[in-house]
């Protein structure tokens, strides 16, 4: 399926052709999409969120809203935490993107109006994690997980 490689473990997507394009099964909006090279990296970032990082489907929103200057514009994927707080913000690019400075600048604005703890940004094969403390953005060696408070912990 992928044409470039890609540094995440092997999924299963289920797909569709229609008038000669590729679609790809989201499950978690239960909605076929146009299986570009940036929705191939959101399949298999979201899969390893969920596989690896400890974080629940349901706390996964793919283009959600961010207004910057009056202008509606959309991040890839923001894991919402317990208290409806965004707390990982990802930022997907076709392979053959680099993941750069302009990348990075693009998730900060993006950031300054959602206040993400975490900021992942990936073209497939390179990632690059950063945690956002005390006004300042420092890189992780791998991808933040998530912890839940159970119904009954102590606050």
């Amino acid at each position: 399926m992928a044409k470039h490689q890609i540094n995440f473990p092997a999924i299963e997507m289920v797909t569709k052709v229609e008038g000669g394009q590729t679609y790809v099964w989201d499950p978690l909006r239960s909605v076929y999409l146009l299986l570009t090279p940036e929705e191939e990296v959101r399949r298999y970032v979201i899969a390893f969120l969920i596989s690896h990082c400890g974080v629940l489907p349901h706390s996964i929103a793919q283009e959600y809203s961010v207004k910057i200057n009056g202008t509606a514009q959309r991040a890839d994927i923001v894991v919402i935490d317990n208290t409806l707080r965004p707390t990982i913000l990802v930022e997907c690019k076709a392979p053959e993107i680099d993941i750069d400075k302009a990348v990075f600048a693009q998730a900060v604005r993006y950031n300054a109006v959602l206040g993400a703890r975490y900021i992942v940004l990936t073209n497939g094969h390179k990632h690059l994690c950063v945690e956002y403390k005390e006004g300042k953005y420092t890189t992780m060696r791998s991808f933040p997980t998530m912890v839940y408070p159970t119904p009954d912990a102590e606050l």
